[in-house]
């Protein structure tokens, strides 16, 4: 994995010092692309109210507001998953109790590869894009990474999304006002690595895009998929569930909310969501 090369934010540093104060179980929340940490601003309170303490750190040098996001778009580029996975390590490492964590789509990898090293209690990953072991690409997937992986020369860029791409990959599933809300109010853009390191995980057997899944110190895990999601699909979710399924030592859950797509964790239904891993958290994480 890489070593971090960015240092904690003076607010990612102000949660956890709280956090450790508090007394409380810490829940961390970890975004994927196209997101920034505000993209959790109400599971943190909705967790905060049910007695946790919320720590929604960044990937490295992400700007501290999607206004600053679009003036400055190319501070995303460069982030692979390995360096991601590295600062979210780091956050995660100075907490003084062993954190849940909370991760949606590429956030829903990292959490399963910072799992898979005993740093969660309980870990819910969400949409989670494919990691390696995780074999099915359906054309959906494809067609929502398109808008990256149709030209190499992405991977080293970052990439924005248009409305319309957005509206097909992230909210299909609900209406074009507020698509066009959910595109306004949190899109930014995004490191073309990830989405390449993902494509090829399956052929890279060195790849950063893997997740230890049968060890002892794993936690139990829930994999929570939208049935309409096009940026990754119910097949991908429920691979992800059948390979971490395969620990022996802790429960590994699935649960598919049928009627929703990727923007679930931001969207009108976003309660829905995060009642689903308040309960599965409450069960291991009090």
């Amino acid at each position: 994995m890489s070593e971090p090369y960015a240092a904690p934010t003076a607010g990612e540093l102000a949660e956890i010092d709280r956090a450790n104060h508090s007394g409380k179980q810490p829940v961390v929340f970890v975004h994927g692309l196209w997101l920034l940490d505000s993209s959790w601003e109400r599971w943190a309170g909705y967790f905060e109210d049910a007695g946790y303490a919320a720590v929604t750190p960044g990937w490295p040098d992400d700007p501290l507001s999607v206004a600053e996001a679009h003036a400055h778009p190319e501070v995303f580029a460069g982030k692979s998953v390995g360096d991601v996975a590295a600062y979210q390590e780091m956050i995660i490492r100075r907490l003084e109790r062993r954190p849940a964590l909370i991760g949606h789509s590429f956030g829903g990898v990292l959490v399963q590869i910072l799992a898979g090293m005993g740093l969660s209690v309980a870990t819910c990953t969400i949409d989670p894009a494919p990691s390696r072991g995780v074999l099915p690409l359906p054309l959906a997937a494809l067609k929502a990474a398109s808008p990256v992986l149709a030209n190499p020369a992405n991977r080293h860029r970052a990439v924005t999304l248009t409305f319309e791409q957005f509206r097909y990959g992230f909210a299909n599933a609900v209406s074009e006002d507020e698509a066009r809300e959910l595109y306004e109010r949190y899109h930014v853009a995004g490191s073309g690595i990830p989405l390449f390191q993902a494509a090829f995980a399956n052929l890279n057997p060195a790849t950063e895009v893997k997740a230890a899944k049968t060890g002892d110190d794993r936690g139990p895990l829930l994999v929570v998929s939208g049935g309409l999601d096009h940026q990754a699909p119910h097949a991908i979710a429920y691979a992800t569930y059948k390979a971490q399924k395969k620990n022996e030592h802790f429960e590994t859950e699935f649960v598919e909310i049928r009627d929703r797509g990727h923007s679930l964790t931001i969207d009108s239904g976003w309660q829905e969501v995060a009642r689903t891993c308040l309960d599965f958290v409450s069960r291991f994480a009090k």
